[in-house]
């Protein structure tokens, strides 16, 4: 089993979704589901002590809050910033979404390996079927 040493908050399952598919290596990945409270910065400091936390919001209101809370209750988090232009973390085209990660150090997929995901999960629904 890989060591995670690596934590991102994102605010959704569609941007949590997103990420998975551009990253490549071992990542905890916990949504906020646009909303924080102290005792939520809590569990996470308390869970995932020692590891490098990430946040990557989306660049609106929301996004605002959640970085501030975290740049307020844990002050060591990386923030990690979308284009206004997209908004969304689930709206990012996926190639401009790797360059953003890979400048923060994360190991994206190469094209070969999105190109032969989607043969896989193409034969998995396929699969799913017979």
């Amino acid at each position: 089993m890989a060591v995670v040493n690596k934590v991102m908050i994102v605010e959704g399952k569609t941007d949590k979704q997103r990420v998975q598919e551009v990253i490549d290596e071992p990542l905890h990945i916990i949504c906020t589901h646009g909303t924080m409270s102290v005792d939520k910065v809590d569990q996470i400091i308390d869970d995932y002590e020692g590891q490098t936390i990430y946040v990557l919001a989306d660049a609106d209101d929301e996004g605002r809050k959640i970085r501030s809370w975290f740049k307020h209750y844990l002050s060591e988090s990386h923030h990690i910033y979308i284009d206004r232009q997209y908004r969304e973390v689930a709206r990012c085209p996926k190639d401009y979404l790797a360059r953003v990660l890979e400048r923060h150090g994360f190991d994206v997929k190469d094209e070969d390996e999105k190109i032969q995901e989607k043969i896989d999960q193409m034969f998995e629904r396929v699969s799913l079927l017979t």
